[in-house]
């Protein structure tokens, strides 16, 4: 009999679980499940950029249509994302002005705090703050997570956790291939 109870228990919170997350994130489409040819890029978003090194107070368009666009999801309490500094400089300095490279955080810091903790970490590309997580409600997931995205809009590569500038640059390289591809 407990066995019984057990498992109706269990039953019970994947229920529960299953409801947030459809709560959350809302209920998969089978059309887009159906569909492999989907279109999946997105309307560019206005990201404010901040004065900073190798940043300049502004805004960017993410994603940046007609060229490649990589986006770093980080949170400056993040110790992963911290980790993670040197191998993003790097990889942006592989790429130069032929991708749009650019660290986001939704975090509530003023300009001044971020500029600090950009200068402090390492930062030599663009950062923004998107207070409003309009960006990372359309990119989901946590922190650290790199986005590279063709210069379509389509998400070509994403990845959650520490990577190494090797692996971001292969991400990049994916989306830069399909945009070669798509203009081709």
């Amino acid at each position: 009999m407990r066995r019984r109870e057990l498992l109706a228990g269990l039953g019970s919170a994947g229920v529960v679980v299953g409801g947030g997350a459809a709560a959350v994130y809302g209920l998969p489409s089978v059309d887009r499940l159906l569909d492999e040819n989907e279109d999946d890029s997105r309307e560019p978003i206005e990201i404010e950029t901040i004065d900073a090194p190798g940043s300049d107070a502004g805004t960017v368009p993410i994603p940046d249509l007609g060229r490649v666009t990589f986006v770093d999801f980080f949170g400056t309490w993040c110790g992963p994302c911290i980790e993670q500094m040197p191998a993003l400089g790097e990889a942006a300095a592989q790429f130069g002005d032929e991708v749009l490279f650019c660290s986001v955080t939704n975090e509530s810091i003023s300009e001044a705090e971020l500029a600090d903790w950009w200068d402090e970490h390492g930062g030599s590309w663009t950062v923004g703050i998107d207070p409003a997580a309009e960006l990372s409600s359309e990119y989901p997931g946590g922190v650290p997570r790199a986005v590279a995205i063709d210069d379509g809009g389509s998400v070509q590569w994403s990845s959650t956790g520490t990577k190494s500038a090797d692996e971001l640059v292969a991400g990049i390289e994916q989306a830069i291939a399909e945009s070669d591809v798509e203009s081709a």
